[in-house]
């Protein structure tokens, strides 16, 4: 330590401000370092079709239950790109951005604890779940499975007068009490893995989901269909159980280089096949001459849907995960694809507020084993730019897009 540039009375005035009994005044400091909490906050609000605009409104009053969140960063999901190119769910205008995380900076005096148990402060970092207004005393330890199909996310809800209801914003307020929000502390993990929470809860849901089959093993050999960020993540989750015969089915080599990375033992490319035949002939050469245990079907292609059937043996298992809103029918022979074959079929939406605190310690497992789980955010933009990352998500030139707060 270079004792030129210490400054000995400051040193000295902070032990002394500790042994009079007024230390807290370190607190204010850290309370001060985050700035004060201004009375407006930016919120971009989809006003129409592939447009947002940054609004300003004023933070509401923080209640007793209640929280405000700063928000550092939220990533773009497909849901956001479908509202944004299409608002299939007619919530125009609404503040979008579920994959959101920020830093506690004001809460009410009854908040303790997250939804887990987890003590809670002011700095802490969080991230949201559901919200169960319809059942607010629901628990992640209760044993009724409910996913989020029945119920609320923060970045989905119509716009009302609060207006701070999604993470594309500076602020985003909690609502507590009846409301039924759910939230985690998740101040051990890094901005990306909080940002990437979201997503991969989906994925470990859905492997929960093919584990009911009881046919998904340490041993099994794994086709993941699509390798888009939801495939690879799904590959991620696969290679922490410590399965490694998974082969990764897509149509862009470069995404089935990364899929590699994140422990695909095995690519094939489906563009270089004009048939179904040949296609599930090489997935089966991929994986030496055998068809698959267990496959995931990770696309919204009704089409690939209908393929898959084809690259799994007979009393294996799939997993349908691939189609969070309707992408069409898909045509199948359910004798010879399903029936004949005896195959065991789960589908898997989204997640269960266990997953998401199973979630926690799945990106701590990748992380640990040098799977590359950051690099699935390939680009990121500011707030003033959320139009810009919308249009970056549709293009699909990248993997994860994700809206991060300076």
């Amino acid at each position: 330590m270079d004792m030129n540039n210490v400054n000995i009375e400051e040193i000295v005035k902070q032990v002394l401000s500790g042994m009079t009994g007024t230390a807290p005044a370190a607190a204010a400091a850290a309370s001060s370092n985050s700035g004060a909490i201004p009375k407006t906050a930016r919120v971009a609000v989809l006003t129409e079709k592939e447009h947002f605009e940054l609004k300003e409104y004023p933070i509401p009053p923080i209640g007793d239950d209640d929280i405000l969140v700063k928000v550092e960063g939220c990533g773009v999901c497909g849901t956001d790109a479908h509202e944004f190119k299409r608002d299939p769910f007619n919530l125009i205008p609404v503040a979008l951005g579920h994959e959101g995380t920020g830093e506690i900076v004001a809460m009410g005096k009854n908040v303790k604890v997250d939804t887990a148990g987890k003590p809670v402060k002011v700095g802490d970092k969080v991230v949201t779940c559901m919200i169960f207004k319809d059942d607010p005393d629901i628990t992640m330890f209760d044993l009724n499975k409910k996913n989020v199909g029945g119920a609320d996310v923060y970045g989905l809800l119509p716009d009302d007068d609060i207006h701070l209801n999604g993470w594309f914003s500076d602020y985003i307020f909690l609502r507590g009490g009846s409301f039924g929000t759910t939230f985690f502390n998740v101040s051990d993990l890094d901005l990306d893995s909080r940002i990437l929470i979201e997503p991969c809860a989906v994925l470990v849901h859905a492997v929960e989901r093919a584990k009911t089959t009881g046919i998904l093993r340490f041993n099994s050999r794994v086709v993941v269909q699509g390798c888009g960020p939801i495939g690879l993540i799904c590959i991620a989750v696969l290679r922490t159980m410590g399965i490694e015969n998974i082969c990764a089915v897509d149509g862009n080599e470069k995404r089935l280089e990364f899929a590699k990375r994140m422990g695909a033992t095995t690519s094939v490319n489906f563009m270089n096949f004009k048939e179904t035949e040949a296609l599930a002939e090489a997935v089966k050469e991929a994986q030496g001459g055998h068809l698959a245990d267990f496959a995931f079907q990770c696309t919204g292609n009704p089409k690939a849907h209908a393929n898959i059937y084809k690259f799994i043996r007979n009393g294996g298992g799939l997993c349908e995960l691939g189609f969070f809103i309707n992408g069409g029918d898909a045509v199948i022979n359910p004798h010879f694809d399903l029936c004949s074959k005896e195959i065991n079929l789960v589908g898997s939406w989204v997640y269960t507020l266990r997953d998401y605190v199973t979630t926690f310690d799945f990106l701590k497992r990748a992380n640990a084993i040098g799977l590359p789980m950051s690099e699935l955010i390939t680009d990121k933009f500011p707030l003033e730019q959320i139009n810009e990352a919308l249009q970056t998500n549709l293009a699909m030139t990248g993997l994860k897009i994700a809206v991060v707060n300076k």
